[in-house]
């Protein structure tokens, strides 16, 4: 098992839950879980972690609620997407930063600040979920430095948690 710290797992309220479900379908543009689900919150080691039955399907970083990789595999929202070309996937997959000039296209509605999820510009695979240094217009006018903030990525620890 993956070496993240997970403690004080507790069932949501349904008013929580169905306000944590709204927040994130307007950030992400697409229908998340409902109150029947059974929603869970839990304490990790870098930030709050959202249960949706026993998949982690949600985080919660910096106060901003957001989904997992594995969140955006099963909801597959329109929103805040960061497409990289093909030659920043071995860099995004190991986790390193999203650098400007390896952006296809963004999002135009993102703000700085923004959690984004990133995804491969070939086959439109979510790699990694990032905070946005810059806004939607500035991320892909290809500005040289870096982007993109990564937080989670495919194979980390919160990933392999879920294997």
């Amino acid at each position: 098992m993956a070496d993240i710290m997970i403690r004080k797992r507790k069932r949501m309220r349904s008013k929580e839950v169905k306000a944590l479900a709204k927040e994130l379908e307007d950030v992400m543009g697409a229908p998340v879980f409902s109150e029947e689900d059974g929603v869970d919150m839990a304490e990790s080691t870098d930030y709050n972690l959202i249960f949706v039955k026993s998949d982690i399907l949600g985080l919660v970083y910096e106060e901003k609620p957001f989904l997992t990789i594995r969140g955006i595999l099963k909801y597959k929202p329109g929103k805040r997407a960061v497409t990289v070309d093909m030659g920043a996937v071995p860099y995004v997959t190991n986790g390193a930063d999203v650098m400007g000039p390896g952006i296809t296209e963004a999002d135009p509605e993102i703000a700085e600040g923004d959690m984004v999820w990133i995804r491969d510009a070939r086959n439109g695979a979510p790699l990694a979920i990032g905070v946005a240094l810059r806004s939607g217009e500035a991320l892909a006018s290809k500005e040289p430095g870096k982007a993109i903030k990564t937080i989670h990525y495919v194979g980390d620890k919160l990933w392999k948690t879920g294997e």
